[in-house]
């Protein structure tokens, strides 16, 4: 036990910091009805970072984090311009496009490289086993910035996410993206493409099962997100196991089971609003 406490302590913290900001997120990414912008904006962030290994820079760098930022921010701001034509243009295909455009990008630039397959490996699932506390802190006070942000406008960018007729709506889009792009930069580099996804969508999917109110959503949802963490950190520990894709596997494996027996229990399955 004590050998798993030293070894696994920081990088379960950073687990607990990535539900909290994600599950929140999550949130906003629902009400938008844009489930798939998180995996694109990671692909992009992933695209960012390979390109900065071409110029030599190395990998986790502050020169690599800066082209991953750059990339994603202007992906967030092709995002944020999409949502004025949505009439024309659906949000979600935009998305998948520039998502493919970024995988595409990504293969043909590791294809020149030694150790592509094990670049592009840690791209979908990171290295949260080395996370030491320099990066939880480092990556909880870049958080808590966003998160600080969010609170002080949480009107107006909560308003633009749920169409609720916020002024100036296409300024709060673009600040709730680019906000989202830095969370997105900061996570891709230390958990990967696959555990940004399900820390985004899977605690607010499920908690839309059981809650209506947001309040509600966001407190179950951080409680799920930390109880799997923990659950994915000491099983794959205890067997082995690369602990990025185990704990991937954990979350959506709920979902997948929730599904499988919600015709058994109807209704009953899902709680009243509150």
């Amino acid at each position: 036990m004590s050998d798993f406490l030293l070894f696994m302590a920081a990088p379960t913290v950073m687990c607990f910091i990535l539900a909290g900001i994600h599950c929140y997120l999550g949130l906003h990414v629902l009400a938008r009805g844009v489930i798939f912008v998180d995996l694109s904006l990671a692909q992009i962030a992933a695209l960012g970072s390979t390109i900065s290994l071409i110029f030599g820079y190395d990998h986790g760098s502050l020169a690599a984090y800066l082209f991953s930022l750059m990339a994603t921010f202007i992906a967030a701001s092709l995002f944020a311009f999409a949502r004025r034509y949505e009439k024309y243009f659906s949000q979600e295909a935009i998305i998948g496009i520039v998502y493919a455009l970024g995988a595409a990008a990504v293969v043909l630039t590791v294809d020149r490289m030694a150790h592509g397959a094990e670049h592009i490996k840690e791209l979908l699932i990171g290295q949260i086993l080395w996370v030491g506390w320099g990066d939880v802190l480092k990556t909880g006070a870049i958080y808590s910035i966003v998160g600080l942000v969010h609170y002080v406008f949480r009107s107006q960018i909560l308003s633009a996410s749920y169409n609720v007729g916020a002024a100036g709506k296409g300024t709060w889009d673009f600040l709730f993206y680019a906000l989202f792009g830095v969370v997105i930069t900061s996570s891709v580099n230390i958990v990967g493409v696959l555990q940004v996804f399900t820390y985004l969508i899977v605690p607010s999917v499920i908690s839309g099962l059981f809650f209506r109110g947001i309040k509600a959503r966001l407190l179950f949802g951080w409680l799920l997100g930390i109880i799997v963490s923990i659950l994915g950190m000491g099983l794959s520990y205890a067997w082995d196991m690369p602990s990025g894709a185990f704990i991937v596997l954990c979350f959506t494996l709920i979902p997948v089971l929730l599904l499988l027996v919600a015709p058994i229990f109807g209704k009953k399955f899902l709680m009243h609003e509150i």
